[in-house]
């Protein structure tokens, strides 16, 4: 009797088990290794996992248990960020937020059930591997018996598409060549703006008054890559399908920093999934996905025979990647004409103030619907001040219709908003997405309401959020159990693809209670965007730009819960906030010198968001030139970052036999040798001239006037400087390659010469 009470016990332990733990386990192992790639006809360093890039395509249904074991065999700490998904907080991926980072030779395993369904990628968050491989799709199959299950869609043939770039650069030299302003980038594609160019097209004023507003040349994205990639190939075809197939592409952006346009040659695409969520299906003749977003579109073959191109451009239309659905002769999409670069600066110049901040139009303008920069594109058809009419009409419009109080949109017919003359072009915007259900958060939660701006200087490739990177801030406390509503405006010159983990938040684009749910908003300059999401997942949770340049640049905030558990994966949270912050700081080096026949001269700096230390040096072949070295240190002040207080040390040695010279205020200086300290200040003026007013030690004041990267024509540059002291030097430098140029210069103390620089 009692060895059946005993086996009846077990079996009631068994059968409790499998009752309160009998989810499916899906198990992957991922081993993440360096390896050798060849996009673009050179072999270069990536990261792989499991062998491939991009990583493999791991899908789950909704109710199974995920369990990812990550092996990590690179000499570098690595991590895997699972975007989009609801998980617990330990498991979100984040090294130095929610986890320590997997360091070599170690192993670490992700646990956490599928909570959800839809479209979803994921990518290491350790510094700038997702640049170089380490990027993948991932896919939460609905259950058959879910409710929202919807026939035609959610049963048709499917195809994960992850979209991504390669840059033969090294990533860390990428960022470092952004922070320097190197224009070599839009030198390889063609978008330089030099005055020699600007004269031909008859826009000389647009880009003189560009510079008076101290502004660089206009682009849309900010690197040049040499290949862009759909599941890690430019061109491939699924030849399975036949006329009349409907397929579903499950497509996530997995690119660093680039934006894509979405076209395809058998005619409209159904959009019926965004971020992971379900919306209404929707019919457009194109769609651009931001950085980190995901679409689900349909798309039918309507032709035997034949197979047609889902053409996917990169949003400054350098270039492109195809993949062709069905079998048979191809059936091209036209290619994206270029950029009209000048009337987007113009229309820019138009909006952008003196003091560097852009015009807010407030509400007006929100969730994509009117692109600023729409005369930039050749497709549409009109003059630049047609559309600016139209642009202005819209806005009566929506001033006319939208309540500020409930966002309410009703009575805007958003299908228009593409800004095209072309009226069978539909081009998707966020004021399109409606949720199928409702979405509509707790009424009586408390509601806490913030605002971001979100803030930029170009020319030092600086990001932030209210003028502050994420080492000048702390962590944003919030509740559980908040309604937490967020506005945004995007006060810079670039789109933002602002990134909630953890959440989903709904979009108030005047879908009232069927508001489309998202984890990615982007925000195109000057627009003004409000989000909300119920605070019901604690711990600390990353809010970021997913333009990895920009993130790794200070766009980046975090929500913390108040009251939440101890993370065992991350023993002290105090000293790896430190650590993670610090990304957003990081120095970055730069160094030129100029090999001429009259002299050696250059200059070596080495920057973080706020401080400089430069020196720059003169040195002569003999001793009536000398040789000089000045040393400053100095840290940014303001939003823009125009002017640099510093403290410096000047060191002169040249043979002038007792000569005494005298500056524009009569002070002497023999010039013999000298070793003086100094306090002083430098600012950027109109047309990107530099001013800086230095006292030295000896009493001796200096003023001086100086530019030395004047775009004449694509490659070749002008420079030059003015002093009190009267000195004076001009100079050309025509660039040949990334770090080499050809150059020529006169100098008041030098003399004539000519040479080679070269520059890192």
């Amino acid at each position: 009797m009692n060895k059946n009470i005993r086996w009846f016990t077990v079996f009631i332990l068994i059968l409790s088990t499998h009752l309160l733990f009998g989810q499916k386990v899906v198990r992957y192992n991922l081993t993440v290794t360096d390896t050798i790639v060849n996009f673009s006809g050179k072999e270069k360093h990536a990261i792989a996992v499991n062998g491939q890039i991009p990583m493999p395509t791991l899908t789950f249904t909704e109710g199974d248990i995920a369990e990812i074991v990550v092996h990590n065999t690179l000499k570098e700490s690595t991590s895997l960020h699972w975007h989009g998904l609801f998980l617990p907080n330990k498991y979100d991926g984040v090294p130095y937020l929610t986890q320590m980072p997997i360091e070599p030779n170690e192993t670490f395993t992700y646990r956490f059930p599928i909570i959800q369904s839809g479209t979803h990628w994921y990518h290491s968050h350790s510094g700038l591997q997702e640049q170089i491989g380490m990027y993948g799709s991932l896919v939460l199959l609905k259950k058959k018996d879910d409710p929202t299950f919807r026939k035609g869609i959610d049963d048709l043939p499917e195809v994960p598409i992850i979209l991504s770039e390669w840059t033969d650069i090294k990533p860390e030299n990428v960022h470092r060549m952004l922070h320097n302003a190197n224009d070599w980038a839009a030198i390889k594609k063609g978008t330089t703006q030099s005055y020699g160019e600007a004269i031909k097209a008859g826009h000389f004023k647009t880009k003189f008054g560009n510079e008076w507003k101290r502004m660089l040349a206009m682009d849309v994205s900010d690197v040049y890559y040499d290949k862009f990639l759909i599941n890690g190939k430019n061109e491939s075809q699924l030849s399975q399908f036949r006329v009349g197939d409907k397929v579903r592409l499950r497509i996530s952006n997995g690119g660093a920093s680039s934006y894509f346009w979405l076209n395809y040659a058998g005619g409209k695409m159904t959009v019926v999934a965004n971020d992971g969520n379900d919306v209404e299906p929707v019919e457009v003749d194109r769609l651009i996905i931001g950085v980190s977003e995901t679409y689900d579109v349909v798309v039918t073959i309507p032709e035997e025979n034949t197979a047609y191109e889902f053409l996917v451009t990169a949003e400054d239309r350098t270039k492109s990647a195809s993949i062709y659905l069905g079998n048979g002769k191809i059936e091209s999409m036209p290619k994206m004409p270029k950029l009209k670069y000048f009337e987007g600066m113009k229309m820019m110049n138009d909006m952008m103030n003196m003091d560097g901040s852009m015009d807010d139009m407030g509400m007006e303008m929100s969730l994509q619907q009117m692109d600023m920069n729409i005369v930039m594109y050749p497709e549409i058809t009109g003059m630049p001040e047609m559309k600016m009419d139209k642009m202005k009409k819209v806005k009566k419009s929506m001033d006319e219709n939208m309540k500020m109080d409930d966002m309410k949109m009703d009575n805007i017919d958003h299908s228009n908003h593409s800004m095209s003359e072309k009226k069978d072009l539909v081009t998707l915007n966020y004021a399109m997405l409606k949720a199928p259900q409702p979405t509509t958060l707790p009424k009586d939660a408390p509601i806490r309401e913030l605002r971001f701006e979100l803030t930029g200087n170009m020319n030092r490739y600086v990001w932030s959020m209210d003028n502050k990177v994420l080492s000048e801030t702390d962590k944003i406390l919030i509740k559980k159990g908040e309604n937490v509503r967020i506005t945004l405006y995007n006060n810079s010159m670039m789109r933002h693809p602002m990134h909630l983990h953890g959440h989903d938040f709904r979009v108030l684009n005047g879908q009232g209670e069927f508001a489309p749910l998202k984890n990615v908003l982007d925000i195109m300059p000057m627009e003004t965007d409000t989000i909300e999401f119920l605070a019901n997942a604690e711990g600390d949770w990353f809010f970021h730009c997913h333009i990895l340049y920009h993130m790794m640049a200070g766009m980046n905030r975090v929500f913390s819960y108040e009251k939440q558990a101890e993370n065992p994966y991350l023993p002290n949270k105090k000293w790896a906030f430190k650590k993670l912050q610090a990304e957003s700081n990081q120095l970055h080096f730069m160094v030129e010198n100029d090999f001429a026949t009259n002299g050696n001269d250059g200059q070596v700096m080495l920057q973080n968001t706020r401080w400089s230390f430069g020196t720059e040096w003169r040195l002569g072949y003999g001793d009536e030139h000398g040789y000089e070295a000045e040393t400053h240190i100095g840290r940014y002040i303001g939003k823009n970052q125009w002017l640099m207080p510093f403290v410096g040390f000047d060191w002169r040695y040249r043979k002038q036999n007792g000569t005494i010279e005298k500056n524009l205020f009569g002070q002497t200086n023999t010039k013999d040798q000298r070793a003086l300290l100094s306090l002083g200040a430098q600012y950027t003026l109109p047309m990107l001239i530099t001013l800086q007013g230095e006292i030295y030690s000896d009493g001796n004041v200096r003023f001086q006037l100086m530019r030395e990267d004047i775009p004449i024509s694509p490659r070749l540059r002008w420079a030059f400087m003015v002093n009190t002291d009267t000195e004076y030097m001009t100079g050309f430098k025509y660039i040949v390659t990334r770090n080499l140029g050809i150059s020529t210069h006169y100098d008041s103390d030098m003399g004539f010469g000519f040479g080679a620089t070269l520059n890192y």
